[in-house]
């Protein structure tokens, strides 16, 4: 049966975190599934040890999902706040008893230029097809002295950006931007935004680099 092309991208997001299976369809045609089932299950000792532990000031989630990480920062009594296009995902964060609100990063959001870090984990630094923009934007939204942790691909991904759709069953979304950035690349699109890499950390094969402004940069 041929594929219809009917949801606008943020249905298709509502679908998948509603539990609909659902996969990532590159301008290729190669398929990966969404991993919707990590991303709704409580942080686990990697996403502690990357993010969870690393924030200790009001912390933005940027493209928070159903809101693991939101949620382990609240249970830590960190301020901390999501902020996601879908709905589904809004409704689930708020469920863990987490502040969580619907939106765009490059609209309005409150408390701009204040938060002390933000986080863009699990490949949402792909978020509107340009790693350095959407790095730029998210500059704006934490104090000068703030912090943003950036979840990576592997060594040897560089910076790919393309048009991407999700499938759900036998239905595709419209194709919108997206991007994937390897921790080889952090460093030039970092700087690209105004940013220093702070420091890398591996930990169980995934990678998260600490940004913020004016800094150098090592790894561990």
């Amino acid at each position: 049966m041929t594929e219809v092309v009917s949801f606008s991208s943020v249905d298709a997001m509502d679908a998948a975190f509603a539990g609909h299976p659902a996969e990532l369809v590159d301008a290729f045609g190669t398929t990966s599934p969404l991993a919707v089932h990590r991303w709704s299950a409580d942080a686990d000792a990697v996403d502690q040890a990357l993010f969870v532990r690393s924030c200790h000031g009001t912390t933005l989630d940027v493209g928070c999902g159903p809101g693991r990480l939101t949620a382990a920062l609240a249970a830590r009594a960190v301020h901390a706040m999501g902020i996601d296009i879908s709905a589904e995902a809004v409704r689930q964060t708020r469920g863990r008893g987490a502040a969580a609100i619907r939106g765009d990063v490059f609209a309005h959001v409150p408390g701009a230029g204040t938060w002390d870090h933000a986080i863009l984990a699990d490949g949402n630094v792909g978020i509107g097809g340009d790693p350095a923009r959407l790095l730029g934007r998210v500059s704006e939204l934490i104090r000068p002295d703030g912090t943003i942790l950036v979840e990576l691909a592997g060594p040897g991904t560089g910076v790919v950006q393309q048009l991407v759709q999700v499938r759900v069953g036998e239905r595709l979304s419209v194709p919108f931007a997206w991007a994937h950035l390897g921790v080889d690349a952090i460093a030039d699109v970092a700087a690209a935004a105004g940013l220093g890499v702070r420091h890398i950390t591996s930990l169980a094969g995934r990678y998260a680099a600490s940004l913020s402004q004016g800094v150098g940069s090592r790894a561990h």
